[in-house]
């Protein structure tokens, strides 16, 4: 989980490696990230990463994976430097309907002529940017979105979905973490597949504290991984998802 400050006032991404996977194929269901950060322009300048400038200020660039992120040169906000989440949609107005009625998110922006909306949970939170792509793609590298909510409000929602016909992928249920919180989720998915985590804030908090020795647990993680070299002992390739 990599972010700019603890999941309990920031957006954090999870990044998951899977052995044996050598690439994915995108889609067009994850659109970006943006991020407020003059400092992130100058890394990426200073280390010879491809960035293009799509409007003034605004600086386009990939992850190795090939997901895109979008950097405008300001100064880092004091608050969370993640600006928003873009995904692509198949119809605005459905979508919008509901992360807004449903979900209960406010709508910050609506732009019938670009096909976009920005919703929100709260003023000081990253944004979920919503933008027509037409059929939505998945590819084989989806993944969710998760929020985290007053446990007693996971009832709530499971109700409201079954409610309104509305998919549920996972029914609430708790989930036992060794050594840590036993949390409780439910997963859904909205009109264009999309898959939405609500997890109980009480034990969220517990089990997503900052381990001070995460970064270095990581990297030694990553420095003890020889996947390639054994694979290459076998004389395989790692596969395509």
């Amino acid at each position: 989980m990599v972010g700019y400050g603890p999941e309990d006032n920031h957006f954090v991404a999870e990044l998951t490696y899977n052995y044996g996977i050598g690439e994915y194929r995108l889609g067009n269901d994850f659109l970006g990230i943006t991020l407020v950060s003059s400092q992130a322009v100058s890394n990426a300048k200073k280390m010879g990463w491809p960035l293009k400038e799509v409007t003034a200020g605004i600086f386009e660039t990939e992850a190795p994976g090939g997901y895109k992120f979008y950097l405008e040169d300001k100064a880092q906000l004091k608050q969370d430097p993640v600006l928003k989440v873009t995904l692509g949609v198949s119809d605005l107005q459905k979508s919008v309907n509901y992360w807004s009625n449903l979900l209960g998110m406010k709508i910050y922006e609506k732009d019938e002529e670009k096909q976009r909306a920005l919703l929100g949970y709260a003023d000081n939170q990253c944004k979920l940017e919503l933008k027509t792509v037409g059929a939505v793609d998945h590819g084989t590298a989806f993944g969710r979105i998760a929020f985290s909510c007053a446990k007693e409000e996971l009832t709530n929602i499971e109700a409201l979905m079954k409610k309104e016909n509305q998919k549920i992928l996972t029914p609430l249920v708790s989930l036992d973490t060794p050594g840590k919180a036993t949390v409780q989720v439910i997963i859904l998915a909205d009109p264009d597949g999309h898959e939405i985590c609500f997890v109980g804030d009480e034990a969220f908090r517990d089990l997503s504290k900052v381990d001070p020795n995460g970064a270095k647990l990581l990297d030694d993680a990553m420095a003890a991984d020889n996947s390639d070299e054994w694979f290459a002992e076998q004389k395989m390739q790692k596969a395509s998802a």
